[in-house]
């Protein structure tokens, strides 16, 4: 009996020894655990397809015209403000097409002269629009672009004699004309650009054709020089549409 007991104890001194090392050669097969990397920064893209609105600041400067030698007081430096809406779409990594529309108030008087008789001539020019269509250079957030098209100005015209005011008329009332100008556009926020721009405006040459005493004065070219700066919300980039060139 003893010698049955003895035995059976060694048999399981024995299963159990066997029984660690399989286990333990078990949890050596297995592979380290290894701490997942970091994730990597990726930059922000940007994608300027999309609708946008805003609004202006700035300065018009008027050329100095002439009614034939007969200098005008004329208001080379006047404030403006305003508001722009338009559409960009993003033909490519790098190349912007797009179309604006914008109007600005202008403060001040454009034109003032004096004619021999006591006639008066006033143009109390109340603000400028455009609609143009643009083509610009981009890289990520940056943007250069020119634009040009059609400029229309709001004139407030009178001619007086004597303080009151008599008709007259116009070969052209110098408001419908056209515009070219560039600027530089950043986008600084998600959904936000600002932009510094020039924009030149040309209303062509006009002549008084009533009273009779104003024919001889001869004609009168009418144009702005504008510079100004603006912030722009747009809606919704890279999402209307158009190549995926990535979003802020």
């Amino acid at each position: 009996m003893k010698k049955f007991l003895l035995a059976t104890a060694a048999a399981a001194v024995a299963i159990a020894a066997f029984g660690a090392t399989a286990q333990a050669a078990d949890l050596g097969s297995r592979g380290y655990y290894q701490k997942a990397p970091a994730p990597v920064y990726a930059a922000p893209l940007y994608n300027w397809t999309g609708f946008y609105l805003g609004g202006h600041l700035g300065g018009v400067f008027s050329q100095n015209n002439t009614f034939n030698g007969l200098a005008l007081s004329d208001s080379s430096a006047r404030f403006m403000g305003g508001v722009q809406g338009g559409y960009d779409w993003q033909l490519s990594p790098m190349w912007v097409i797009g179309l604006e529309g914008q109007y600005s108030w202008v403060g001040g008087h454009q034109l003032n002269a004096i004619f021999p008789g006591g006639y008066v001539y006033n143009n109390n020019q109340r603000g400028i629009a455009s609609i143009t269509g643009r083509v610009g250079y981009t890289w990520g957030p940056g943007l250069i672009y020119v634009k040009g098209g059609y400029a229309y100005s709001d004139n407030n015209e009178t001619v007086t004699l004597g303080g009151a005011p008599i008709g007259f008329a116009l070969s052209d009332n110098h408001s419908n004309g056209w515009t070219i100008g560039g600027g530089a556009e950043y986008m600084f926020a998600p959904n936000w650009s600002a932009k510094v721009e020039y924009q030149y405006y040309d209303f062509g040459d006009s002549r008084f054709t009533a009273p009779g005493a104003l024919v001889p004065v001869g004609s009168f070219h009418n144009d702005e020089h504008t510079v100004k700066a603006g912030l722009n919300y747009r809606f919704n980039l890279g999402n209307l549409g158009g190549p995926a060139y990535g979003r802020y």
